[in-house]
């Protein structure tokens, strides 16, 4: 592309380009698409977003087209990549000049010379950083500031690096720039000081910003520039002077006003200081040793006295107590238990910490943080008051402590309640004994007080186990406080339901449930009280009502209180209108129903109804839907053989989050599988509507995605719940579906694959090998090879078991297609894989297959063919082995009998502790009557095959064949076939 003919006609492109008009946009952008790859493109771009005069649309078009062609064709090895001479006529075009006038393009411009930088520098881009030193020493502010920018981007990209040779060039790079790069911070900030001390706005704030950029180079450069910065003294040096330097801004806020040009831009600067410290004890903890007292006694002091009172803001006192906790849970800085085998590094750490947490040290931040900290401020009062339901969204708003001040005091609490405990378990046992019995009403401070006293409680639940008797405690005081009905009161009932949610789980009899549960409807049948203020609290109790291991929750302890609890949770999912409050009322709903489970069908209709409207109404909401999939899921598993009555909503739903061509289909598919999975689990038949739904399953398999073990059950499911039916409509192209996931899936994948084709010859074993027969060479294939992960191998076993039980014919038509396709007889082919059957049998762990590979064996007695006879004795090997698996012995009797065995059908039951059996199980159990491992007694079956091969041979043959069997072998199967 030559330069002087082309920059007309790519501007005038890059101008169309910028067009609202997608008329004139759309050729445009296949314009420039088709450029992309022409030799001289970049830098006729290069040309275009340099010239300050050109429209400023169109040159931030051409900086972004350059900027992607980075990341295309800039590498050597990329497909039409740029020619080396093009490449060094843009680096140098790239700094000729910093003088860019507009910020945004600005911007552009040094991150796509970073890019450059991180292919290029230093090796064939040697100049850049000598360029960009000179460049932040011009007395131009523009371009100082410009060059200055740009030298960040590039000390940001090259410290990201991770490859060994990669992080040797940048020790090298900092190692050479790094006085250089303290001298220029220093300055900026120095100047920086002295103009806002001269009331010189203006000119302050343009210092501020250099202050800021040369602050992040040396933060990338001090982080990741060093292998062991603390042998660095300059390092050390400017490590030391970030104290004194935010002890300088913090108290320049002092006079800087709110609506100041510096304020913001201050602040933020503040804040990065803060992060060179942590960035630097997170990297180098070790080296960071020499900095613990000052960074405890710097944190400790602004945060929790009276020195950080005026000056001090939210956002710095999160970095504060972040730092405090990054030193106080730092495992370098743990002995091990013996503390000989702890280095001398870790035990300097621990030592400085311990000295410095003294017992009134830890008192006044335990107290600091539960009376001053954990107090509800006037602000979240006013919320609550006026908008309570935002006010319990804003309270659960997630794993936010890195960056809100509330969550950050209460998990900086539980750390250094965690590490002290035994120090700081008498201060709080104390406060908690200064506040017994009821609290003024009209005390508002008292009240706020105690909230934050049994926040205090509640966080720290499992390090108090052994110092409070919880159950007293809320039949003495708690369960009092609950039913005190003033309005000012609400913050302790909210926060005593939160603290025995809190408990439940730690300490908390069985036998006080009833009362809580009394106690909770108490709640929720005032509709004085119940505003979305208590909602969290009440889904904080019965949250736990979901099944974990330590929590007892007895079904006949709720079920008096089922009815009404479900009803007033319902009429509360109704009056809530955000859509987190419903997701919440939501998950509180599905947790009773699934432990309630059948029980709750009485009561769902009103839900039931309420639902498909919900549904509709939060089109826009994509997490609310899951939490109507979540329920819809239990509900299902609750209404059994019922939930049928559902599908004019259920199935719509199962459709649309499943079909990938649906944009929701992003949150909702996980979600929208496991109920596709226990609606089928659970329907009583098949519907053309459940069976038209399966037209997703293709374009999900080839996902091929963590949800591919639940696709698998829901294709058995299909395969149980209508095998007939489903296979007709689908099985050709579940078979083409399998043999390309075959060529790329995991071994567990493929497992997973094999059990599918297995369940179908289980279920149709007439049919199944002709529907799937293009798999089943690659299994006749890997037996004999040897496959060698046992876990297949056992699979591929049983897919052969089945087919050569149950359809001997068709196991004859593959015998004589492998034959012919490996060229070997027939005889070879078979011997080969009866010896390979025998050799890996120890793969096969469950005894049901065990038992079906027996029975496969000894389907090809009798026989006269020599390669069989040649085998026998690894057949009766396996036929014993079988027995041993299945046959228990009756004690009174002394004769054996075969286990597996089932006469008829029995529903299956489950204990109080078990889910009730679903339709699936049921006809799992009604296959099993029907399928030879569960029909067949080996026992009798080795007699009636054993006599047969002695019939065919005559007893001198027949004695001849049992001879090449092991005496001790021969001797347990005849004790086994005693009787016959």
């Amino acid at each position: 592309m030559d330069l002087n003919s082309a920059s007309t006609v790519v501007l005038q492109v890059l101008t169309q380009a910028t067009s609202q008009d997608t008329a004139v946009l759309k050729p445009a952008e296949e314009q420039l698409k088709q450029w992309e790859t022409q030799p001289g493109f970049y830098s006729v771009l290069l040309n275009i977003f340099t010239n300050h005069s050109l429209d400023v649309n169109v040159r931030w078009l051409a900086v972004l087209y350059f900027k992607n062609g980075i990341d295309r064709y800039w590498r050597r090895v990329a497909p039409h990549a740029l020619s080396e001479e093009e490449k060094t006529t843009l680096r140098a075009g790239l700094i000729t000049n910093f003088n860019e006038p507009v910020n945004q393009i600005a911007t552009q411009i040094s991150v796509l010379i970073a890019k450059v930088a991180r292919v290029d520098c230093p090796r064939q881009w040697p100049e850049l950083i000598p360029t960009l030193v000179e460049s932040v020493k011009v007395q131009d502010d523009l371009q100082q500031h410009r060059a200055l920018l740009t030298f960040y981007h590039v000390t940001k990209t090259l410290s990201s690096k991770r490859l060994a040779a990669d992080r040797k060039l940048f020790y090298d790079l900092t190692s050479s720039i790094y006085s250089f790069a303290c001298s220029l911070w220093n300055h900026h900030t120095d100047t920086f000081l002295q103009q806002i001390c001269a009331g010189n706005e203006a000119a302050a704030a343009n210092s501020l910003e250099r202050t800021l950029l040369s602050l992040k180079v040396l933060r990338k450069l001090t982080v990741h520039g060093f292998v062991e910065p603390h042998w660095n003294a300059e390092v050390m040096g400017f490590l030391h002077a970030v104290f004194e330097r935010l002890k300088q801004f913090l108290e320049c806020s002092r006079s800087i006003r709110p609506e100041h040009i510096c304020r913001d831009r201050l602040e933020k600067t503040v804040i990065l200081f803060t992060k060179v410290l942590l960035d630097f004890l997170d990297q180098h903890p070790f080296s960071f040793t020499a900095l613990i007292q000052r960074s405890l006694e710097f944190s400790v002091s602004y945060v929790f006295t009276e020195a950080g009172e005026g000056i001090v803001f939210e956002q710095f006192i999160v970095q504060c107590m972040n730092l405090i906790k990054m030193i106080v849970k730092n495992y370098a800085y743990k002995p091990s238990k013996n503390i000989e085998d702890s280095s001398p590094e870790t035990l300097e750490a621990h030592k400085i910490k311990t000295a410095f947490f003294t017992y009134p040290t830890l008192m006044e931040i335990c107290r600091r943080l539960v009376t001053h900290y954990f107090l509800l401020t006037k602000e979240e009062l006013t919320m609550w008051e006026e908008d309570p339901e935002s006010f319990t969204v804003e309270e659960t708003g997630g794993d936010s402590w890195k960056y809100s001040l509330r969550p950050c005091t209460e998990v900086l609490f539980i750390d250094i309640f965690h590490e002290y405990n035994q120090t700081l378990t008498p201060v709080l046992l104390e406060m908690v004994h200064s506040l017994q019995g009821s609290t003024n009403i009209e005390d508002t401070n008292a009240i706020l007080i105690k909230d934050a006293v049994y926040n205090a409680v509640g966080l720290a639940a499992y390090e108090l186990f052994d110092s409070v008797d919880f159950d007293q405690w809320f039949k003495n005081q708690l369960l009092a406080e609950l039913q005190v009905s003033h309005d000012r009161y609400k913050p302790i009932r909210r926060r005593v339901i939160w603290l025995i949610g809190q408990w439940i789980s730690v300490k908390f009899k069985s036998d006080l449930r009833p009362v809580l549960y009394e106690a909770i409807r108490n709640l929720l049948q005032d509709r004085d009280l119940v505003s979305c203020i208590h909602l969290q609290s009440i889904l904080f109790f019965l949250n736990d009502c979901s099944p974990v291991d330590d929590f007892e929750f007895r079904t006949d302890q709720f079920l008096p209180y089922l009815e009404s609890m479900f009803t007033l949770l319902f009429q509360l999912l109704q009056e809530v209108t955000q859509c987190d409050t419903k997701m919440h009322v939501l998950h509180v709903l599905s947790c009773v129903i699934e432990r309630v489970n059948m029980q709750i069908r009485p009561y769902v209709g009103c839900l039931v109804q309420y639902l498909p409207l919900l549904w509709k109404q939060s089109e826009e909401h994509n997490m609310l839907r899951c939490a109507i999939l979540t329920t819809l899921i239990h509900l299902v598993q609750g209404l059994g053989a019922d939930s049928k009555n559902l599908y004019p909503f259920l199935l719509p739903v199962i459709q649309l989050s499943t079909d990938v061509s649906q944009p929701p289909h992003v949150y909702l598919l996980e979600d929208g599988l496991e109920l596709w999975l226990v609606t089928l689990e659970n329907s009583p038949c098949l519907t053309p509507e459940l069976l038209r739904i399966f037209q997703n399953m293709s374009a999900l398999l080839e996902l091929s995605s963590e949800n591919l073990k639940n696709c698998f059950k829901i294709i058995n499911a299909y395969i149980f719940l209508a095998s007939s039916e489903f296979l007709q409509m689908y099985a050709a192209g579940l078979c083409r579906s399998f043999c390309d996931l075959l060529k790329d899936i995991t071994t567990e994948g493929q497992v997973q694959v094999l059990k599918v084709v297995e369940n179908v010859l289980k279920v149709n074993p007439v049919l199944g090998p002709q529907m799937f027969q293009p798999l089943l060479p690659s299994v006749f294939r890997g037996i004999i090879d040897g496959e060698r992960y046992p876990v297949v191998m056992s699979t591929y076993l049983g897919i052969m078991g089945r087919v050569l039980l149950q359809n001997t014919r068709f196991f004859s038509l593959l015998l004589s297609q492998m034959a012919c396709e490996l060229g070997q007889e027939l005889d070879q082919i078979l011997g080969n894989m009866i010896e390979m059957w025998v050799d890996r049998m120890d793969n096969i762990t469950q005894p049901e297959r065990r038992k079906l590979s027996a029975l496969a064996l000894l389907s090809l007695l009798p026989s006269l063919n020599s390669v069989i006879q040649d085998k026998f004795c690894g057949i009766i090997n396996i036929s014993v082995e079988g027995l041993h698996d299945v046959m228990t012995e009756d004690s009174e009797t002394g004769t054996y009998k075969d286990c597996m065995l089932m006469s008829h059908f029995e529903e299956p039951k489950a204990t109080d502790d078990e889910e009730p059996p679903t339709e699936q199980d049921k006809r799992k159990k009604m296959l099993a009557l029907k399928d030879p491992v569960h029909t067949v007694s080996l026992q009798q079956f080795i007699y009636e095959k054993l006599k047969a091969q002695q019939e065919l041979l005559g007893e001198q043959g027949f004695q001849a064949l049992m001879e090449t069997v092991d005496t001790e072998i021969v001797a347990q199967l005849q004790e086994f076939l005693q009787g016959f």
